[in-house]
């Protein structure tokens, strides 16, 4: 695929025009032109053809009809923000307190009888109940809130996407909830004399009314790449509010209508006794990682196939060179084996770092500028975010073509290095994307793939294990570290074998 122009410099030549003669070897050979440009061309074909093809609709009480913009709160995340709510308005400071002592629940299940509804008593891991305080009832506003959750004890969330942990208990717990100004405290306690502190936050610019109460609410049950109904119901008692002391209002937050626009479809609700509140609710209150809309990380779906060519083109023009002989082995004019690989290396990833920046560049903003001309809801997306998703990808395609390379220096067979570099950076990505072994996404260079993501994955959401859902098991940049360190590894290695093999020559 390359056509060879031997060197007539000296080994004291600097490494610049050893560059240089790379860069005359590599645009000289049409067919690793021709197949860098097929990678582009199969990556934006392929975004393109999926954002082209999107058609997203929800049926209102109005019928079937275009999506509605994502719910963003405070600071610009696409959230989740549906529940039930006993409340009070409370004006200035005060603080409610209250005993949760049990939580039930709800849980469709895949139906064991085609047709036939298959619900079982249950609460998810992320059901959540307790005290909440917020700006006002509109979705999307500030909020604090302490709670008991399904299977991750007392929580205290806060903007939907903030969550710091409290104790591990999952059984009847003490809660309370203060706010001095701009400043709300949650505390938990085992019986309701000793308190410990699970968190104090700022809700910066709170009115001096804001309404504060009891609430429940449940994601989905995940089933694989889906989610079905689910439903918690928490009892309250040992109520006690300071600084409110008006009736109970009541309120389910963000319930959706069935088609006819009039019946609520899974409504939660409240019953009086005793001195109990028993509130049953759905729904969540968090970011909405995967219901928010189409990810711009989407665009990139084809990037794994365009991936291919670019290991092939960066093996082909090292085993090119073995085929009429070994680095090194040339007239004694030629450059040493080791600094002629580190300057192909550079080149290599050089241009494969513009191929991969041509292709994002392209498809990304194009393909979302597709998905809002068909009127599909997007996940809000920064400019940070952007230009990470498209100079990361670019990053990975280039760290890809170098451990290419090296692969292909040390077993100089192509069909062996090519084989090699698929099965370690291809592989693993596919499989992930089809939900199978997304551990494989931490531990192989198909890593990188994360610098990529759009949407972060957080900690108190749960998704199902699948890039189809935007579930990475690293952050951005640790994932692009880890591929980078397979890159420099496999790099190092070979020119370390040919240190060796040059000395003993």
């Amino acid at each position: 695929m390359s056509s060879y122009t031997p060197y007539r410099s000296s080994r004291r030549d600097g490494f610049p025009r050893l560059l240089r003669a790379e860069w005359t070897r590599l645009r000289s050979a049409r067919g690793w032109v021709l197949t860098m440009a097929a990678s582009v061309l199969v990556t934006v074909s392929l975004g393109l053809l999926v954002a082209g093809g999107v058609r997203t609709t929800c049926v209102t009480g109005k019928g079937e009809g275009a999506c509605p913009a994502p719910l963003v709160g405070p600071d610009g995340t696409a959230v989740k923000d549906k529940y039930y709510f006993v409340h009070q308005p409370l004006k200035g400071n005060g603080s409610i307190t209250a005993r949760v002592s049990d939580m039930t629940g709800q849980i469709r299940l895949p139906d064991a009888v085609p047709g036939v509804r298959n619900v079982t008593e249950g609460v998810v891991p992320w059901a959540k109940a307790g005290l909440l305080v917020r700006q006002s009832l509109k979705q999307g506003t500030p909020y604090a809130a302490v709670m008991l959750t399904g299977d991750h004890g007392v929580r205290m969330q806060y903007n939907f996407t903030h969550d710091v942990p409290g104790g591990p208990h999952n059984g009847p717990q003490w809660l309370r909830l203060t706010r001095s100004g701009d400043t709300i405290t949650g505390y938990e306690s085992d019986d309701g004399k000793t308190w410990d502190e699970v968190s104090t936050v700022k809700l910066a610019g709170l009115p001096e009314t804001v309404e504060i109460g009891l609430f429940a609410t449940s994601p989905g049950a995940l089933w694989d790449m889906a989610k079905a109904f689910a439903q918690a119901t928490a009892t309250f008692d040992q109520i006690t509010l300071q600084g409110a002391n008006g009736s109970w209002r009541r309120d389910d937050v963000g319930v959706s209508m069935e088609s006819d626009g009039r019946t609520p479809h899974h409504p939660g609700g409240v019953v009086e006794s005793g001195g109990k509140l028993i509130v049953t609710g759905g729904g969540d209150i968090g970011p909405a990682t995967v219901e928010g809309g189409m990810r711009a990380d989407l665009m990139l779906i084809g990037g794994a196939v365009g991936m291919i060519l670019v290991l092939v083109a960066a093996v082909m023009f090292v085993t090119a060179e073995h085929r009429r002989g070994p680095i090194g082995t040339g007239p004694p004019a030629e450059p040493q084996p080791a600094r002629l690989l580190a300057a192909k290396a550079v080149v290599v990833g050089a241009v494969a770092f513009v191929a991969g920046l041509v292709t994002s560049g392209v498809v990304v903003p194009v393909g979302l500028a597709m998905l809002r001309a068909n009127q599909n809801p997007i996940q809000p997306l920064t400019l940070v975010t952007e230009l990470r998703v498209i100079v990361g990808h670019a990053a990975l395609t280039a760290a890809a073509a170098v451990l290419a390379l090296g692969l292909a220096a040390l077993v100089k067979r192509a069909a062996v290095a090519i084989g090699l570099a698929i099965a370690l950076v291809v592989v693993p990505q596919l499989l992930a994307t089809a939900g199978l072994v997304p551990w494989l996404l931490m531990i192989t260079p198909a890593a990188g793939f994360a610098i990529t993501q759009s949407v972060p994955v957080f900690a108190h959401v749960d998704v199902g294990r699948s890039l189809i859902e935007g579930y990475y098991p690293l952050p951005p940049w640790a994932g692009l570290a880890v591929t980078c360190g397979y890159a420099a590894l496999a790099l190092g290695v070979a020119i370390v074998a040919y240190h060796r093999k040059a000395a003993l020559a």
